[in-house]
């Protein structure tokens, strides 16, 4: 909307700004627009418009009311990547976190710590931190054979080899002790490992274990299940918001803008989908009152995600991080696996706890 000019209308209209939280756009005679977010509006923009900064530039301004500090997060990325778009990530201070990244277009595949997606590999996060990540990886490869160099491989009899073949934590695809087929079918227990969320291996221990035991061989079963034990503490090292790209699948329940509702937004193979309001009270169909848990079983039936790319959905990560791991974080956050089994029970919990909360 425009601004009018310095005088009694401007002052009223600044007089009606709310004094709530936004996200704006300051507009100006010359140059980029202003892009900030505010907790109050009003204040933070007749500040701005002070004779000292934009009060002589500014001709219109834009404002998106934010009911949460994910909304705002949000929207700020959205309206700076419009009016910055080469710089806007240095605009919003987003920082890329970090992933464990299993590298499959090498012949003999390694893992490795990184901040960048890319086209090809596996790629498990986002973490809390380097360190996080660093320390996930290093519990994960004491179950899999997998070589922990960096270097590329040219396999033969002669190479000196390292301590990890010594103590027999790495096939030694280096000394040819291994072809490339056989050290793959490791890689992909691995795989199978990160995929399905430590179930693959614990499964198969859990089998061994149970067969030891009613074979009455009660010290191979004893070795299996501390072999669970620490297959469990692995995976305990896993932060909250950790999974593969392709299955970093959520949905984050916040505090809506006005009365007792909330915001749902569904995060699918690690992209946002646009948010959804929902009233805490129950909607009349046919003068019938309507659930709470069919209301959501009717928004969330058949979730279609918007295509994507690979770097937006890598900031899309990054911006879950930044709410996910914070001290600030304000709702709740309920992981899926398969979104044709939603745990509506859960999921309903959640709404009530958000939708029924003080506001700050």
């Amino acid at each position: 909307m425009l601004l009018p000019p310095a005088g009694p209308d401007r002052d009223e209209f600044l007089a009606g700004l709310p004094e709530s939280p936004a996200v704006f756009v300051l507009r100006l005679r010359e140059g980029r627009p202003y892009v900030g977010r505010t907790t109050l509006l009003g204040r933070r923009v007749r500040r701005l418009l002070s004779p000292g900064l934009f009060g002589t530039l500014a001709t219109e301004i834009e404002f998106w009311p934010v009911a949460s500090r994910l909304a705002a997060s949000l929207r700020l990325y959205e309206v700076a990547r419009e009016h910055y778009p080469d710089s806007y990530l240095k605009l919003i201070k987003l920082r890329m976190p970090a992933y464990v990244r299993l590298l499959l277009s090498n012949e003999f595949p390694r893992t490795a710590v990184t901040n960048r997606l890319g086209r090809t590999g596996l790629f498990y996060g986002p973490f809390r931190s380097r360190v996080s990540a660093e320390a996930f990886e290093v519990s994960v490869l004491e179950h899999f054979q997998i070589r922990r160099c960096a270097e590329d491989l040219a396999p033969s009899p002669e190479h000196p080899g390292c301590m990890y073949g010594e103590m027999n934590q790495c096939l030694r695809p280096c000394q040819a002790v291994v072809s490339a087929g056989e050290y793959r079918s490791e890689v992909r227990r691995l795989t199978e490992f990160l995929v399905s969320d430590g179930r693959s291996l614990a499964e198969v221990a859990e089998a061994s274990r149970d067969r030891f035991s009613a074979e009455m061989e009660f010290e191979e079963a004893a070795r299996q299940h501390q072999r669970i034990e620490r297959i469990a503490a692995t995976w305990r090292l896993r932060d909250e918001l950790a999974a593969t790209i392709d299955g970093a699948h959520g949905i984050a329940v916040t505090p809506a803008a006005v009365g007792q509702a909330v915001e749902l937004r569904l995060l699918i193979a690690g992209a946002w989908q646009p948010a959804e309001e929902i009233a805490l009270t129950a909607e009349a169909a046919a003068d019938k009152p309507v659930s709470l848990d069919r209301r959501l079983r009717e928004r969330l039936e058949r979730p279609m995600p918007a295509e994507r790319p690979l770097i937006e959905r890598q900031e899309h990560l990054a911006l879950l991080a930044r709410w996910g791991y914070s001290s600030w974080r304000d709702g709740e956050w309920l992981p899926i696996e398969d979104w044709s089994r939603i745990p509506y029970r859960k999921l309903v919990n959640m709404v009530h706890r958000v939708a029924t909360s003080e506001r700050p």
